[in-house]
C-alpha cells in the first residue's frame, strides 16, 4: 500500500498486523479520481481511519487539512508513522467515531468526509453503515456542498432514509463505494 498521487506519490504507508482492512490503491485511485480537485482545499474527515490511507492521500493531493478518527491504538500508532514517514501534517483524534461525531466535530466543519467502516460479514455483527447514515451529528458536520464517501459490502442496501442521496454507488472487487449528498 502507498500514496497514489501527489506531494508524497510513491511513500509506501505502514500497515500493522491486526484486522485493519485497508483500502485498495485501485478503490483509493477510484475515489480521489471521481472527486478530482474537490480534494484541493477541503478540510477532511476520515472516519475509521485505519493506517490514514484515505486521509493521506486527500493531503498528498492538496487538502487544506485532514482529522483522522480511529480506535483502534495500533491503528492511531500506524496513522502517526505513516504522517512522518510522508512528512504530512493531520490532526489524528484517537476516539470512538460516534463519540467523535456526537462531541468534537462542530456544524459545517468538513467539505469531504470519508467512511471506511468494518463490514457486517454475518448475523448479529455490528453493521457501522445504517448507523453512519443515520448519524445526525455527521450530517451536520458536513458543509454544505460536501460530500460524503462511504465505503460498504458490496450489494448491501443502504438505508438512505430522507437524509440522503446517492450520487455514485460503484463495485470495486469485494468493496463498494457510495458518494452521498445530503437530500436538502
Amino acid at each position: 500500500m502507498r500514496v497514489i498521487a501527489g506531494a508524497a506519490r510513491g511513500v509506501p504507508l505502514h500497515t500493522p498486523r491486526s484486522e485493519l482492512r485497508p483500502t485498495m490503491d485501485v478503490v483509493k485511485g477510484a475515489i480521489f479520481s471521481s472527486v478530482g480537485e474537490f480534494v484541493i482545499g477541503a478540510r477532511v474527515l476520515d472516519l475509521f481511519a485505519g493506517t490514514g490511507a484515505l486521509g493521506i492521500e486527500a493531503l498528498s493531493r492538496g487538502a487544506a487539512s485532514v482529522t483522522f478518527v480511529e480506535n483502534d491504538r495500533r491503528a492511531v500508532a500506524a496513522i502517526q508513522r505513516n504522517l512522518e514517514k510522508t512528512r504530512l501534517a493531520g490532526a489524528v483524534q484517537s476516539a470512538d467515531v460516534f463519540r467523535f461525531l456526537d462531541r468534537s466535530a462542530a456544524p459545517a466543519s468538513f467539505d469531504l468526509i470519508l467512511a471506511d467502516p468494518p463490514y457486517s460479514k454475518a448475523p448479529g455483527e455490528r453493521d457501522f453503515a445504517p448507523e453512519l447514515l443515520a448519524s445526525e451529528p455527521l450530517r451536520r458536520a458536513l458543509a454544505p456542498g460536501g460530500i460524503f464517501i462511504l465505503e460498504h459490502l458490496p450489494g448491501a442496501a443502504l438505508p438512505l432514509g430522507e437524509h440522503w442521496e446517492i450520487a455514485r454507488d460503484k463495485r470495486y472487487g469485494a468493496t463498494a463505494v457510495a458518494f452521498l449528498r445530503p437530500v436538502k
